[in-house]
């Protein structure tokens, strides 16, 4: 809708609500503002938030305007409400999208300065506009509330009329996939429908039962939609989400994907072959021996789950048998203490993990127990009869 299409009396609605604001301009100067505002909700790029919704919202504005203190200043801040917008891509993804208050703030500051509205109402407008960003006026301001429900009123609409708004507002933001609108405009009903009243100035209540029943009947078509869509497949934008690709774990896994394996210098081997909680690679091998540069380190010793026992330096003690022979507790250590994947990293698992591993040094003691000790026993100093060198000489006999 052009201004010339306009109705002829929205021009005149303008000046009379800037004259009574305090404008001291001329009256041709604030028909030219005038005009200049409405020509802002012309734009191209607008296809609900355009002359028509201003228009909307200046009748909803004469309905409430009994209980505002100054239903002129009201009317100004819903002239310059949207004065700024911007559907595109970029301030949509940002949760910019829309009508920016912020700016269109600055625009009714720059412009209704400019007609002589002293700056005490200037601010106030200011103030008005600012609160629609989040729609959560101050419950003792009238005046906010007043104008937070006439922007809101056309979720009041009857169907066929808020079947129009959902089209209008599609239109707006067609450029982007359905699917990011779809979740876009379901989380926007959503938090709408969370709330415990959408109008809470005192003349809108009316509004409340059919502006919820239009919201759940178009939250209900939006999931069928969206559900309509199946699994979203499309791979997660690297801006968004930056994940690495997992480091083969053992020079058989590089051979196998073409990468070159390169051992982790300072850390254990289990920690230098052990994947990322957040990139687990299924199918990988785990490496079956230390890295040359962590072959001394003391933290190769032990896993961790196992270097805090005091019993931990004994496992290496009944790794083989007598006859060179891996025994089974010894093949069976050496299994559990792999890399962690699956089931292995349930809290239930790690604890039965752990009793088995209990029982398997308890049974090495009792091995070391019964074996006869062959060893020979180390002489004592204070042994006299081992010839020590600190045996004291024979007594002299007397003379």
């Amino acid at each position: 809708m052009g201004v010339t299409d306009a109705p002829s009396w929205l021009l005149s609605a303008f000046v009379r609500s800037a004259l009574a604001a305090g404008a001291t301009a001329p009256r041709a100067e604030i028909e030219r503002y005038g005009e200049r505002v409405a020509q802002r909700w012309q734009e191209p790029e607008r296809s609900f938030h355009n002359v028509r919704h201003v228009i909307d919202v200046l009748a909803r504005v004469d309905e409430l305007a009994q209980e505002t203190h100054d239903p002129d200043v009201v009317r100004l801040a819903a002239w310059y409400h949207g004065a700024v917008f911007s559907a595109a891509a970029q301030t949509a993804y940002a949760g910019r999208g829309g009508e920016d208050e912020t700016a269109s703030a600055e625009v009714a500051r720059t412009e209704l300065s400019a007609l002589g509205v002293p700056e005490r109402v200037v601010e106030r407008v200011c103030g008005l506009i600012c609160n629609l960003r989040r729609h959560d006026a101050d419950p003792k301001d009238i005046d906010a509330l007043a104008l937070c429900d006439a922007d809101l009123a056309v979720l009041a609409a009857e169907p066929q009329r808020y079947a129009a708004y959902r089209k209008a507002v599609r239109q707006e933001y067609a450029h982007l996939p359905l699917r990011d609108y779809l979740e876009a405009r379901i989380k926007i009903i959503t938090k709408l429908l969370g709330r415990r009243r959408l109008f809470v100035s005192p003349f809108s209540a009316a509004w409340e039962d059919p502006a919820r029943e239009n919201l759940s009947a178009e939250l209900q078509r939006l999931k069928t939609e969206l559900a309509a869509l199946g699994e979203d497949t499309r791979p997660v934008a690297a801006s968004l989400v930056s994940v690495a690709p997992a480091e083969p774990r053992s020079p058989s896994t590089a051979a196998a994907s073409g990468r070159r394996w390169e051992p982790t210098a300072g850390l254990s081997s289990r920690a230098a072959v052990a994947p990322a909680p957040d990139r687990v690679a299924v199918g990988d091998a785990p490496a079956s021996a230390a890295s040359p540069d962590t072959a001394g380190s003391p933290e190769t010793a032990a896993s961790p789950d196992t270097a805090a026992s005091p019993d931990a330096a004994a496992s290496s003690d009944g790794a083989a048998s007598s006859d060179g022979a891996r025994s089974p507790d010894a093949a069976a250590e050496d299994e559990d203490r792999g890399p962690r994947m699956g089931i292995e990293r349930d809290p239930d698992y790690v604890r039965a993990r752990r009793g088995r591993d209990k029982e398997r040094r308890g049974r090495r003691k009792e091995r070391r127990t019964e074996e006869p000790d062959e060893s020979p026993t180390p002489a004592r100093d204070d042994d006299l009869s081992t010839g020590s060198l600190f045996r004291p000489p024979p007594s002299l006999p007397r003379s």
